[in-house]
């Protein structure tokens, strides 16, 4: 007799070998081990996307036990299926645990389900190493007992195994139970997708095709990485001749993957799916009411739930299931499919999305739609509606390649054309801007409207007066502001409620700050415009609290803090109501800036805390959080609180390993400060060499100030005095050029001691070229400003003048510990709040403004113990 293994199909069973030539998908294989750590990881995706080659492929280059178990229609059967997944196990067990595995399978028959996975479970707890089992092609399964019993292994699964399942389609089970306690990981097809990296790199050594980097780039975006599509064509530039024809002309209806996705999808779908895929192709997104629209019925919701369950190349784009969208290669499958049949049907159902996205709201989506269906009025309508959003939420971008769609046989109204002129003048596409003006006030010359003639005059006086600001030409703008002066101020809100400040952490460091630089005529204009926009009723508008904001900053720079302080109270206010962060953020940290200025540190952490608080609670961006908690890192290095500084930092994800980009130039400054208090000067002035040529680039004068400042530290503190002094005077010599003060006093006593070795080493070389561009007086000046601006020392606090009570010396206690304020407040069973205040009055008591400086009180005080 057979013995029951015998009759096994082994190759069920036994791990797949990969083939010879592969390429390595590192950041996958990564992804799958990290997923170890909980229960289950899910690889979802459609045919082709090289799912069983990647879960190979890891289970080769992980040192771990795998049982494999490849999956078929035929397993179907409960039994089988379990029979087949023991025999799997017990391959890759060690010999008696096997042999208690395979004992199991031969009782199966008539033991139930619920017994034999209690049994089995019980043989996966007694393993003593960790164990991966996989299954792959898992969508063939459709049996819900067997659904029901993977579910219920998986629940119960010892900490020592982990499941691996690979599927075209969902899980037919609940997963979400795993998600909530971090248990389940998921690779889905975005992930599976070839970046252009691994493209490039299975052409060059797999296929032999030599393509060009920018050919890589085409096939990366008209696949989307589809692996099997970049297979198809590999195969087709075999007896291809010209590789730039053939790319540029490779779509979805390229005769290779249509046919593989007429014949392998569409021809098995029945007539009804096969129609609604075709009818909802022009939809870049769907929804179950937009497909209703398009498709004219009311069965959308279903179809939708019809093609998912079946995994047609629909990807979810939200946590509802309420959107999707299809796979780009075979949107523009069906698409060239009903451009093809029916061209007018083509025009309709674009121009029926457009008005169905209308409704719900979705302007980005109509104005796309009604572009596609040549309407191009329809699009005018609903781009006047939209264009406060767009430059709310500074999609600049999007707006322009929608004007720049309308065909030069339309013309559009002068309004929106001027506002067209706008977003160039902010967009710093100057003569595109020159040339839209100049046509434009053509046509308001010949309006016959008078009052809509004065209107447009009026904001062609605006906009061209931002142009000539733009373009650098401070004399020709006094020319305009008195035009503006003299007319009515454009009355279309849009103008004054562009956002400048999308992410920056000070406005100075916008293109509308002028990047750092900083003139008496930048003062001029900048006070005079507000003027302007103040007598006209805008004086709560975005530009003027931005070009206030702006000011502002500038007075702080320029040392003169009473007019700072003057601007910052109304800006605050001002602030708070706009809840728009590009300011608000802005100006607390001014606020904060002024505090530490003072002496006043718990002043600076109560400015930042409030505004943490307010953030999360208005949703802010991630990148406003995060740049109010880079701040406090520098309030705590300031203090000298070098182990809080580390700590937050680390949450913060911020590492010198990583090779910073200019959009996070503000968080790669400050982990540079803490590495240089950390004595770890390579790391940090790695950082700063690779941050300073991306700010050169961008001619942002503020950040190369504080770099060759920190570059100069840094080298000064590690020895090297040559290139200190280099580095000090390439910052002083754009300082001195706007004026710069606090870029160097707030740097404290070693930029003190730094610029005394300069201004000294200046004295004994003083016919040296080396030095132009830096008068004697500028550092001769800040060095004075140094002498004039000692703030308090922690060093020498005085005793408090009245005695502190049983709670205050406890706090004090507290902060000797390094606890924070929520850390006091649950040891003594205070509110957080309360606890502020308490700590208040102890800093008065002992007349100091921070913790460094309270620890430092309280060394000459006597705490009971």
């Amino acid at each position: 007799m057979k013995t029951m293994d015998s009759i096994l199909l082994q190759s069920k069973i036994t791990l797949p070998i990969p083939r010879e030539r592969l390429i390595p998908r590192e950041r996958l294989v990564d992804s799958i081990t990290y997923g170890l750590k909980g229960r289950l990881t899910l690889v979802c995706a459609p045919a082709g996307f090289g799912k069983t080659t990647l879960l190979s492929q890891w289970a080769y280059t992980r040192q771990l036990p795998c049982a494999w178990l490849s999956l078929d229609e035929r397993d179907n059967d409960i039994i089988r299926f379990w029979r087949y997944m023991t025999h799997a196990l017990a391959r890759s067990v060690p010999p008696d645990n096997g042999k208690q595995m395979l004992q199991l399978a031969d009782a199966l028959p008539t033991l139930s389900t619920t017994s034999f996975l209690d049994a089995l479970l019980n043989e996966l707890f007694a393993l003593t190493q960790d164990i991966a089992v996989i299954m792959d092609d898992y969508h063939t399964i459709q049996n819900p007992g067997i659904h029901d019993s993977v579910s219920y292994l998986i629940d119960y699964l010892p900490e020592t195994t982990h499941m691996i399942i690979s599927s075209r389609a969902e899980l037919p089970f609940p997963t979400i139970k795993w998600m909530a306690k971090e248990q389940r990981n998921a690779i889905d097809t975005l992930q599976l997708q070839f970046t252009a990296m691994e493209t490039q790199q299975f052409y060059q050594e797999l296929s032999g095709a030599e393509l060009t980097h920018r050919h890589i780039e085409q096939l990366v975006q008209q696949t989307e990485g589809w692996i099997t599509a970049l297979q198809l064509v590999s195969l087709s530039l075999r007896t291809e001749v010209n590789y730039d024809r053939f790319i540029e002309a490779f779509q979805g209806n390229h005769r290779d993957v249509s046919d593989y996705l007429f014949h392998e999808v569409m021809n098995k779908l029945p007539i009804d799916i096969y129609q609604f895929l075709v009818q909802t192709s022009v939809l870049g997104k769907l929804e179950a009411s937009i497909c209703n629209a398009v498709t004219e019925s009311t069965n959308g919701a279903l179809m939708l739930e019809t093609i998912k369950s079946l995994n047609l190349f629909l990807i979810p784009l939200d946590d509802h299931n309420d959107w999707f969208r299809y796979h780009h290669l075979f949107s523009q499958f069906l698409r060239g499919l009903l451009k093809k049949t029916d061209p007018e049907q083509w025009l309709r159902s674009n121009r029926m999305a457009s008005a169905a996205f209308s409704e719900l709201g979705l302007m980005d989506d109509a104005i796309d739609h009604a572009i596609t269906a040549e309407d191009y009025p329809l699009m005018e309508t609903y781009l006047e509606q939209h264009i406060p959003a767009m430059l709310q939420r500074g999609e600049m971008t999007t707006l322009l390649n929608w004007f720049h769609s309308v065909p030069q046989s339309f013309m559009l109204s002068p309004e929106l054309s001027l506002l067209y002129a706008f977003i160039l003048v902010v967009t710093s596409q100057l003569p595109q801007a020159e040339i839209q003006l100049t046509r434009i006030e053509r046509i308001c010359v010949s309006m016959e409207q008078k009052d809509r003639q004065k209107q447009l005059q009026s904001g062609i006086l605006f906009v061209r007066s931002n142009l000539v600001f733009a373009n650098g030409d401070f004399g020709n703008w006094f020319t305009y502001t008195q035009g503006i002066l003299e007319h009515n101020l454009p009355k279309d809100p849009i103008y004054y409620n562009f956002n400048y400040n999308p992410n920056e952490p000070l406005v100075r460091r916008t293109a509308l700050g002028l990047k750092g630089m900083l003139t008496p005529d930048t003062e001029t204009i900048g006070t005079l415009f507000t003027g302007v926009l103040d007598a006209h009723g805008w004086q709560d508008s975005l530009i003027n609290l931005y070009v206030k904001q702006s000011l502002c900053e500038g007075y702080y720079e320029w040392n003169r803090l009473d007019d700072c302080l003057r601007l910052l109270p109304s800006l605050t206010r001002a602030a708070l109501s706009k809840q728009v962060p590009g300011l608000h953020i802005p100006v607390i940290i001014t606020q904060a800036r002024i505090h530490l200025v003072e002496g006043h540190y718990q002043s600076a952490h109560d400015r930042i805390e409030e505004a943490l608080e307010l953030a999360l609670q208005l949703s802010y961006k991630a990148v406003w959080v995060e740049t109010l908690q880079l701040f406090r890192i520098r309030i705590y290095l300031q203090e000298n609180r070098i182990s809080e500084a580390k700590n937050l930092i680390a949450r913060l994800g911020i590492s010198h390993k990583v090779r910073p980009t200019f959009n996070q130039e503000y968080a790669y400054l400050t982990l540079a400060r803490l590495l240089g208090q950390q004595r770890k000067e390579p790391e940090a002035l790695r950082l700063l060499e690779q941050l300073k040529p991306q700010s050169e680039r961008e001619q942002l004068l503020s950040s190369l100030v504080e770099i060759s400042c920190l570059q100069a530290l840094l080298e000064a503190q590690r020895g090297q005095r040559k290139m200190a002094l280099i580095y000090i005077h390439e910052a002083l010599a754009i300082g001195e050029r706007n004026g710069y003060i606090r870029s160097f006093l707030d740097e404290g006593t070693a930029m003190r001691k730094l610029l005394t070795m300069y201004h000294n080493h200046r004295e004994g070389q003083a016919s040296e070229t080396k030095w132009t561009g830096v008068s004697e007086a500028y550092p001769a000046m800040l060095l004075q400003l140094f002498h004039e601006s000692s703030t308090p020392s922690a060093e020498h606090a005085p005793l408090p003048a009245e005695p502190l009570n049983r709670t205050e010396i406890n706090l004090l206690r507290l902060i000797r510990q390094g606890l924070t304020n929520k850390q006091m407040a649950a040891a003594l069973t205070l509110s957080e709040g309360t606890v502020k205040v308490y700590l208040s009055r102890l800093y008065e008591k002992l007349q100091v403004s921070s913790r460094t400086q309270a620890m430092a009180a309280s060394q000459e005080l006597e705490l009971e113990e």
